[in-house]
Order: structure tokens, then C-alpha cells, then sequence
């Protein structure tokens, strides 16, 4: 779609999925500022064409459009937004923020509220697809909200996701569709890794159980990304074991809140608290494999 003249939009977390979402605003031709912690993405942002980059949103000049907010959790959003330097007082009247953190319905909904009573209107919209979907500019997009905030981030929403699912206006509903996306995710990724530690266990080369599976009924877009990494021996994080150990809680006290219970993935969710506690929380989140004992696995290779 066309960006009208003057939008600007501010991308709050360069991680991995932040700066694919900033730098399919700026290929867009969205003027696009950046904010990170890190003086690292915040130079390799500045080199890839941000209208500007800084720690905070005081570096700033001007106000926004759109603002999107790309943390780990609820408390990082509710800091960066409504702390001592809030990103919310940069957005101008009739612009939007676009929440997308996992998060629980209940912090979503109270932050809408804050924001609401600031005069400035939130989109509840976790987003999915990983590192490669975002720097192309295909993300999901699974969002509630009013109308008034699907238009204002609509230029946003065009040019970094490939679906964006309306869920509905009620905020909560978007960060609910994400909490059990995540259950699907965790225990998807706690299933590959069992079934190739079985696999290693019974002598079954991991290269060749991996295309059996991969050209069977038993794949997954899960075991598909995550196992690879097994294969190659290659634990370098694109999410890390502590984020499932995040995202499987919330899934858990989700459970809880609705006293609905969720065998597979508060399974899931031990698998991936012990592999953090054995010393693997910052490695991907494969290395859950390693919570099984009397295997051998793949090397990285040089």
C-alpha cells in the first residue's frame, strides 16, 4: 500500500524478529526510527537505512505514527512504553502502538488500559514466523483491537507481515491466540527432540531420520527449523530455551487461570526448565535435546 506523506514509525527491540520488522518498514519506504539497548543493532540498523537510532525515545525528535513494540515479555513492554522515558509520549494523536510481545490477556488488557487513559490507542498483536519471515517482511500477525488501531498501523502492518489475523476488538484476545500458539510451538520442538533422541538411542543416524521425517506425515514446521540445528550440532540461539521456559509458564498459569489442564505442555514446560537448569537456557531452544542422557550427539562441524 502507499504510506501516506510524513507517516514515520518507531521499532522498539532489535532482536532478531525487531529488526526484520524495521527493516521491512524502512524497504517499505516507511521512515522508520530504532530503539535497542544494544550499540551493536543499533548500528547495523543505522547502516541499513533508519531514520535514526537510540537507547531511548528521548533521542528523538518528533513524534509517531505507528510505534511497535518488539520485547521479550509484558514488563519489558510496560518499561519501555510507560517508564521514566515512555515511548508512549511520542505518539501522536491518532497514531497507534503495536504490542507484540507474548504476553498474558490480563497484562495486555491492563496495559491497553494505561495507554487508553495516556490518549494513545494500543494494537494487541503478537506476531510469529521467526527471524527469516520477518527480515522478509512475512510475519503473522495474530491482533485484536479497534478499528481505529488496524488503520493507523495499517502502512506497519502492510509491509511486515504476509497474514495479519483480525481477532477481534476485545484486547487480550490476540495475546491468547499467541500464549497457545506457544503450547503448539514448545510442545512441537519437546516431541522433535525426543523422537530424535530416540533415534540417536537406537543408532538411527540424525541426518537420516530427519528426511525421513521431514518428507513424511510426522513433520512438523517445528521439527523441520529446530531439529536441523541437531543435525548440524549448531546451538547458536534464534530462540533460546529460557524463552520457552517464559512462554511455557505463561501457557501453564494460563492453564491454571482457566482451570484447564494442559498434560503435554507442562511436560513440555519441565523438559525445557531442565535443560536450563543442566546450563542450556541461552543456547536454541533445540538444545532441549541435551536433557536426555545416554546419547550421543552431532558435533558442529569446524
Amino acid at each position: 500500500m502507499d504510506v501516506p506523506s510524513g507517516y514515520r514509525a518507531c521499532v522498539v527491540g532489535l532482536g532478531s524478529m525487531g529488526m526484520g520488522a524495521a527493516l521491512s518498514c524502512v524497504k517499505a519506504g516507511i521512515a522508520t526510527c530504532g530503539i535497542d539497548l544494544s550499540d551493536a543493532r543499533r548500528a547495523e540498523f543505522a547502516a541499513a537505512g533508519a531514520e535514526a537510532v537510540g537507547a531511548s525515545v528521548a533521542e528523538f525528535e518528533g513524534e509517531f505514527d505507528a510505534m511497535i513494540v518488539l520485547v521479550v515479555n509484558a514488563a519489558q513492554a510496560r518499561m519501555v512504553l510507560l517508564g521514566e522515558t515512555g515511548a508512549a509520549t511520542k505518539v501522536k494523536k491518532g497514531g497507534a502502538v503495536m504490542v507484540s510481545c507474548t504476553q498474558s490477556a490480563e497484562d495486555a488488557k491492563a496495559l491497553a488500559a494505561e495507554l487508553e487513559a495516556m490518549g494513545v490507542t494500543m494494537l494487541d498483536a503478537p506476531v510469529s514466523g521467526g527471524a527469516a519471515k520477518a527480515a522478509a517482511g512475512e510475519m503473522t500477525v495474530m491482533a485484536s483491537g479497534s478499528q481505529a488501531a488496524f488503520d493507523a498501523l495499517a502502512p506497519v502492518l502492510d509491509a511486515v507481515a504476509v497474514k495479519v489475523y483480525n481477532i477481534g476488538p476485545e484486547i487480550g484476545q490476540g495475546a491468547m491466540v499467541k500464549v497457545i500458539h506457544q503450547l503448539l510451538a514448545g510442545v512441537h520442538i519437546a516431541a522433535g527432540a525426543e523422537a530424535m533422541a530416540m533415534a540417536a538411542r537406537a543408532g538411527i543416524p540424525l541426518g537420516t531420520m530427519y528426511d525421513v521425517v521431514t518428507n513424511a506425515a510426522g513433520n512438523s514446521w517445528m521439527f523441520e527449523n529446530r531439529m536441523k540445528h541437531v543435525v548440524e550440532g549448531d546451538y547458536t540461539p534464534m530462540s533460546a530455551v529460557d524463552i520457552f521456559v517464559k512462554d511455557l509458564g505463561l501457557v501453564t498459569e494460563t492453564g491454571r487461570s482457566l482451570k484447564f489442564p494442559l498434560p503435554l505442555a507442562s511436560t513440555a514446560f519441565a523438559m525445557f526448565q531442565e535443560a536450563s537448569n543442566m546450563g542450556h537456557g541461552s543456547e536454541d531452544d533445540s538444545a532441549v535435546i541435551k536433557t536426555f542422557s545416554g546419547i550421543e550427539l552431532p558435533k558442529k562441524e569446524g
